[in-house]
């Protein structure tokens, strides 16, 4: 500060993340927009939240305080699905947990209130965009209120914070006061005056949302219904007191050349360099070397909270800004000729699903790609095809990657195969990852995903390609178990899909109820928000377990878990010899728990062992605790497996 000449800065930025000058965190970002339009900005990087002290390191700020709770929604930082505590944080230096508080956004809000009382508090990122109203949240298992009102902010940023920032300050340096800046879009205010609501769709209060499983599922698909920009009404959301939570409409897409303006700002890609010493940020690497070509996403899938946060109206980089930001990655000096990735929350899409999107919005009802595409779908790769093909030519590039996933369904719904081919000719090494994410056309219908059948499709079509071009490439699928609507039998049915395969994933990604999406509204409610007609929710964590054991059943520890689940849905058919089968019976099974009983069930009882053989089946035997203990020792052997 005394370098540059700076007595006071203009905003003081709170961020729950380590600090990472790269366009991929939303902190980078918004303080280096916020500079390059004469503003000053002072980061506190996970400040301790024990200590008011320290988020007072550079004062008072000029216009407002800033406050994040990093790229991801502090719980999710946290805790697994099952809500235990995670070993690492990525977004800290040395990957050391425990460098931010639970709910990060309020209790750093609260914190900064304690010795600022009147300063504005503006809040942002993904935490506040997400929990902008009264939302049901998994960890506490209860509604909670808006995070405007728990953070003790004056107003709320959700989405993609670009102008609402840059409105916001203008308005704060213009001397309005922060409760009366209540005409910025992508921005949620609180009032007290019900009479200066205009234009407004009044949601149930929170009292009746908080009570009424059935009230909180319309007040959900009424907000979902108005997350577009163009077409995306006010809501408004009263609390206790005669207290009202106001949504303004979403911020307006960024042009072209404003998402490349964004991007060619002074970033330093990587993180401080105080953290050099503790062990770096390693959040860093999965982008330090990929191209973020996109934003938003029209994809529709009911688990994912994009459609709250980003919009389903696609916005993409021009090839001339891509290409820039690729030669600078070049010339770093741990570059190894490898880009990461090309894309974002869907790599091959590239403009709006369709030409009215920009003039009239998203259809609210409906999506571009389920249950079927729109006749209305614009799928042409050719200008994201055009893009890898400049990549791949630079001088240095050995290969372009794409691992941010690419929507199969609608590279089918493209009827020019070129891109396929040149995905597999250029841009898979050894492995495609995608996510059908199940199989059952029932479970697919509540995912919002398409068809089994489409995927099905998209196989063959991959190892057709694979076989012409005479590469030897693979499929990795991504799936979820336990999905609202997911009964044991469709994770039966699942199981018995990777059987066809002959593939069993090493990672299952359990359904993570995360706020503000459809599918944590059908966990909550056992609603389908959308026909408001009942949906099966596996809430049991044994009937969960389950599920997931089935996506593994080969493994031996899950054989109790499998067993059991094939009992309950009378489908003892597939325990057995036959090729059909998903396990074998076997005589110890009540008796063996965990990894050690299903090392001993691959061998079954003494009975029909042959002479000699007892001594290397069993190994030694040896007294525990007064009792005997068979320790089993089993060999790698060529004969007698």
């Amino acid at each position: 500060m005394e370098e540059r000449g700076i007595a006071q800065f203009d905003f003081v930025y709170v961020i729950g993340d380590a600090y990472v000058d790269h366009p991929s965190f939303g902190h980078a970002i918004i303080s280096r927009l916020l500079e390059a339009h004469g503003y000053t900005v002072g980061i506190i990087s996970q400040p301790d939240w024990r200590d008011k002290k320290s988020i007072e390191l550079y004062g008072e700020p000029r216009l407002a305080f800033l406050v994040t709770g990093g790229n991801m929604d502090s719980m999710v930082n946290h805790y697994s699905v099952s809500k235990r505590l995670r070993e690492k944080d990525a977004f800290t230096p040395g990957g050391v947990m425990g460098k931010r508080p639970d709910y990060a956004t309020v209790v750093y809000g609260n914190l900064i209130r304690q010795s600022y009382k009147k300063t504005p508090i503006l809040i942002g990122g993904v935490e506040a965009s997400l929990r902008r109203l009264g939302h049901y949240d998994y960890w506490s298992n209860k509604v909670r209120r808006s995070i405007l009102l728990d953070s003790g902010a004056d107003i709320l940023m959700y989405g993609m914070g670009e102008r609402s920032i840059l409105a916001l300050a203008e308005a704060l340096d213009s001397k309005i006061a922060a409760e009366d800046i209540t005409f910025v879009e992508g921005t949620v205010y609180k009032t007290r005056k019900k009479e200066d609501i205009y234009d407004a769709v009044f949601l149930p209060d929170f009292e009746t949302i908080r009570q009424d499983k059935e009230s909180y599922a319309k007040s959900f698909y009424t907000q979902y219904c108005n997350t577009d920009p163009f077409s995306g009404k006010r809501l408004a959301e009263e609390y206790p007191n005669q207290v009202y939570v106001v949504q303004n409409p979403p911020s307006k897409p960024l042009t072209r050349q404003e998402l490349d303006d964004v991007y060619q700002l002074p970033y330093q890609r990587t993180y401080h360099p105080s953290y050099e010493p503790l062990g770096g940020v390693e959040a860093i690497s999965e982008v330090k070397f990929s191209l973020t070509s996109n934003r938003g996403c029209f994809g529709g899938c009911s688990f994912c909270a994009l459609t709250f946060h980003q919009g389903r109206i696609v916005q993409s980089r021009s090839q001339e800004s891509l290409i820039r930001e690729a030669e600078i990655l070049t010339k770093e000096k741990d570059f190894k000729g490898y880009i990461h990735d090309v894309g974002g929350p869907t790599a091959n899409f590239r403009f709006p699903a369709c030409e009215k999107q920009l003039q009239k919005g998203v259809c609210p009802k409906k999506q571009c790609l389920f249950p079927e595409p729109c006749k209305h779908l614009r799928a042409d790769h050719r200008d994201y095809l055009s893009l890898l093909r400049k990549l791949r030519s630079l001088p240095g590039v050995k290969k372009v990657f794409i691992r941010s996933g690419i929507r199969f369904d609608y590279l089918l719904a493209d009827s020019d195969r070129t891109f396929l081919k040149e995905l597999c000719e250029h841009h898979v090494s050894g492995q495609l990852k995608v996510a059908p994410e199940h199989i059952s056309d029932n479970v697919l219908q509540y995912m919002g995903k398409p068809k089994a059948s489409v995927y099905h499709q998209f196989v063959r079509e991959y190892q057709a390609m694979n076989q012409k071009l005479g590469k030897k490439q693979y499929l990795v699928p991504y799936l979820m178990s336990s999905h609202p609507g997911s009964t044991l039998q469709e994770a039966v049915e699942l199981a018995e899909f990777l059987r066809e395969l002959g593939y069993m994933p090493q990672q299952v990604q359990d359904f993570y109820p995360t706020p503000s999406t459809i599918s944590t509204c059908m966990y909550y409610t056992g609603l389908d928000p959308r026909t408001m007609k009942p949906v099966y929710v596996a809430h049991n964590p044994h009937e969960k377990a389950m599920q997931r054991a089935l996506i593994q059943y080969r493994d031996p520890k899950n054989y109790n878990l499998v067993k059991e689940a094939l009992q309950k849905t009378g489908r003892q058919d597939l325990i057995g010899y036959d090729k059909n089968c998903l396990i074998r019976p076997r005589k110890w099974a009540e008796a063996s728990k965990g990894q050690e009983g299903g090392n001993r069930a691959a061998r079954g009882g003494k009975e029909g062992r042959k002479p000699g053989t007892e001594k290397n089946v069993l190994g030694q035997r040896r007294e525990v605790k007064g009792k005997r203990k068979t320790i089993r020792n089993v060999h790698k052997r060529k004969t007698n497996r």
